[in-house]
C-alpha cells in the first residue's frame, strides 16, 4: 500500500506542478482576450473561470471564489482519503491527478478569484470551452479510474467467488 500511496501522492504533485508552471507562463506572456494561433485548430488564449467545469454556474460564485474553493477542497479531501485507502495501482493513479489538477485550480481560486484557462481548441463552428493542464489531468484521472474498473472486474470477480 506504501508504493501506491508514493504514486498517487507523486502523480499529484506532476500534475499540480506542470499545470502551475504552465499557468504562470500563460499569465506571464499573455494578455486576456489575446489569441495565439498555434494549429487550424488550437489557439492559446488567456482567460479567468469563476464557474465550475466549463464555466457552469459562474454567476453563483462570481465574486465568491472561497465558497467554491471550499467545496472543492471537501471533495478533495475524500478523494484523498480514497486514495490513501486503495489497494490498486490505477486508482492510485488515476486519483492523483485528480487530486493535482484539483488542487491547482483550487490554488488558482484562492491567488486570484479565478481559475487560469488557456487551451483553446476548435474546429469549423465548433468550439470547445478553454482549459488548462489541471482539467486534462483531473478527466485523465477519471478515464483511470473507469478503465480500470471495467479492466479489473474479472479478477475481482474471481476474487468475490473465493470469499464466498
Amino acid at each position: 500500500m506504501r508504493d501506491l500511496r508514493v504514486i498517487g501522492l507523486a502523480t499529484a504533485a506532476f500534475a499540480l506542478a506542470l499545470d502551475q508552471v504552465t499557468k504562470q507562463i500563460a499569465l506571464s506572456s499573455l494578455s486576456p482576450g489575446a489569441v495565439v494561433p498555434i494549429a487550424p485548430f488550437f489557439t492559446v488564449r488567456l482567460g479567468f473561470n469563476e464557474g465550475v467545469s466549463f464555466g457552469m454556474f459562474a454567476g453563483w460564485f462570481s465574486g465568491r471564489p472561497l465558497i467554491l474553493a471550499a467545496i472543492m477542497m471537501g471533495i478533495i479531501v475524500l478523494l484523498a482519503v480514497w486514495l490513501w485507502r486503495t489497494r490498486k495501482r490505477s486508482q492510485a493513479l488515476g486519483l492523483g491527478a485528480i487530486v493535482g489538477g484539483a488542487l491547482s485550480n483550487v490554488l488558482d481560486r484562492l491567488r486570484i478569484g479565478a481559475v487560469v484557462d488557456y487551451l483553446d481548441f476548435h474546429a469549423w463552428d465548433h468550439h470547445w470551452p478553454a482549459f488548462n493542464f489541471a482539467d486534462a489531468a483531473i478527466v485523465c484521472g477519471v478515464a483511470i479510474l473507469v478503465l480500470g474498473d471495467i479492466m479489473g472486474r474479472p479478477n475481482d470477480r474471481e476474487g468475490q467467488r473465493e470469499l464466498r
